[in-house]
């Protein structure tokens, strides 16, 4: 009887590779809300900081915002990488690698407390 693991495509480990990547980078984005939770001096369990209440709401909410909306993606990020890398292991861990490095320019840009810096190519805004 065959293995799991003798079924897979050989090339898949790149597949496995970008989804523990993908993962990194998650807990990457989880370590800037939790700067930005001690920078803007906003407390668990606020999800959200209101501007009545804190003037630097808008950026820790957009940094909020960036990692929640990449946790949000990620499950079907990952069924599609996972399922796809069965038939095509090269083909779609490029493609979730692309995806991936694009995820971290999202969050870097979404960061800065504009949204609009998201579309923006080469910005440099702060970085926490």
């Amino acid at each position: 009887m065959a293995s799991v693991v003798e079924l897979l495509p050989k090339d898949y480990g790149y597949v496995v590779l970008v989804a523990v990547l993908y993962s990194f980078l998650n807990f990457f984005m989880a370590a800037q809300v939790g700067k930005a939770r001690k920078r803007y001096k906003v407390s668990y369990p606020t999800m959200y900081a209101l501007e009545s209440e804190n003037k630097e709401a808008k950026v820790f909410n957009c940094v909020q915002r960036g990692h929640q909306n990449s946790l949000e993606m990620m499950p079907l990020f990952f069924v599609f990488l996972l399922l796809g890398g069965l038939r095509h292991p090269c083909i779609s861990a490029g493609l979730g690698l692309l995806y991936t490095v694009s995820r971290y320019f999202y969050f870097k840009g979404y960061s800065t407390g504009d949204p609009q810096n998201v579309f923006q190519s080469g910005n440099t805004g702060s970085w926490l």
